[in-house]
């Protein structure tokens, strides 16, 4: 793309626009005439507010095609490798795996602020360290561990592959990883085969030419404990609640630090129907209670939203969409029906955003003690 062509988008305020802009800047920075200047502190403070300028608003498809673009790009900007990791699994599982600018510490916040899945990513990640190691082995999360026993290139010590094996007597999905693992031990597997299936004791059996008589007799003796309520055997830990939620308050955290929280999120919130989403970023945008923001979203008066988003500075002409977005999400809340719609759209009245702001503060106020 020409310099003409890129001046071009750049003026423009088009959404189209400015993510093909978006995209045209990531391919000129990994054009080989970039070299190793894309790293220097000046260029990447410049890349970095120009790619967090963009994204923000940028649709759902041109993220995954922009994180598909940096996720072996050694010049990205750190704090966008960093959003995207926290953005949708999909969009993040090619930065997770492969991209170099997520180090250790990136990596261990990863698995203490994302969700599952996310972790999970960071657990098949290539050449893992022992200190990311340690962090997923403390947390003990079963999904998390099981894609650790399935990583034949992490850095596992001898105390980790102990601790796994260990672990699998309770969490069975370990058991099939760890039974082909490449640092699993004679000693080891003589423990495994206690708790595995017939296929997998033949397995180690012939892998690591156990002696099975022994093996089958204390196997016998094991189960005949079971049977008299002596297992030790406990229920594997569920996912921790409200994981995503937290993701997402850390991601609207993130980027309203880097002053890249605009009213623009909000309506690509709703379309990629993440209804938290949007009354967390509504909160912060707008240094509102996130619980009368909650509040006016399941409500009968539309209006209040309207202000809230007038507050914010989200277009008259956009409110219809977003209260649209918002009732499909939501169960048809804030109700009202197209009576409620109408009188929302007095919200707009030509007043300034500081007091759309405080007209909402006080009728949501008034709302929650009702």
């Amino acid at each position: 793309m020409s310099s003409e062509s890129l001046l071009d988008l750049a003026k423009s305020r088009q959404p189209a626009d400015r993510e093909r802009l978006l995209l045209a800047i990531a391919d000129l920075c990994d054009s080989p005439f970039a070299g190793e200047a894309m790293k220097s502190t000046g260029i990447q403070a410049l890349l970095s507010s120009i790619f967090m300028s963009l994204v923000v608003e940028a649709e759902r498809e041109i993220r995954h095609r922009l994180s598909q673009k940096l996720a072996a790009a050694d010049w990205a900007p750190n704090a966008l490798v960093n959003v995207l990791a926290l953005d949708d699994i999909e969009i993040a599982r090619p930065i997770i795996s492969q991209s170099p600018v997520l180090k250790d510490l990136d990596l261990v916040r990863l698995l203490v602020e994302a969700t599952i899945e996310h972790q999970i990513e960071v657990a098949r990640r290539p050449r893992l360290s022992g200190a990311v190691v340690s962090a997923i082995l403390q947390q003990a999360e079963p999904a998390v561990l099981t894609a650790l026993a399935g990583n034949p290139t992490a850095e596992l010590s001898p105390a980790d592959m102990e601790q796994l094996v260990e672990a699998s007597r309770q969490i069975a999905a370990l058991r099939t990883p760890l039974s082909q693992h490449p640092k699993l031990t004679g000693q080891l597997a003589k423990r495994l085969y206690l708790w595995v299936g017939l296929a997998l004791r033949q397995g180690l059996a012939e892998r690591f030419r156990l002696d099975v008589t022994v093996l089958d007799e204390a196997l016998a003796a094991s189960m005949s404990e079971a049977q008299h309520g002596v297992s030790n055997d406990a229920l594997p830990r569920t996912a921790r609640e409200g994981e995503r939620e937290a993701m997402e308050q850390r991601l609207i955290d993130k980027l309203h630090s880097a002053g890249q929280l605009r009213p623009g999120y909000l309506i690509r919130a709703l379309r990629e129907g993440r209804l938290g989403l949007f009354s967390g970023a509504l909160a912060v945008l707008g240094r509102f209670d996130a619980n009368h923001v909650q509040a006016t979203i399941d409500s009968d008066r539309p209006e209040l939203l309207a202000l809230a988003c007038a507050a914010v500075g989200i277009d008259r002409s956009v409110f219809p969409d977003i209260l649209d977005m918002t009732r499909k999400l939501n169960n048809g809340r804030p109700g009202g029906g197209a009576e409620g719609a109408r009188k929302a759209s007095v919200a707009f009245a030509p007043v300034s955003a500081e007091v759309a702001g405080a007209a909402f503060r006080q009728a949501a106020r008034a709302l929650s003690h009702a």
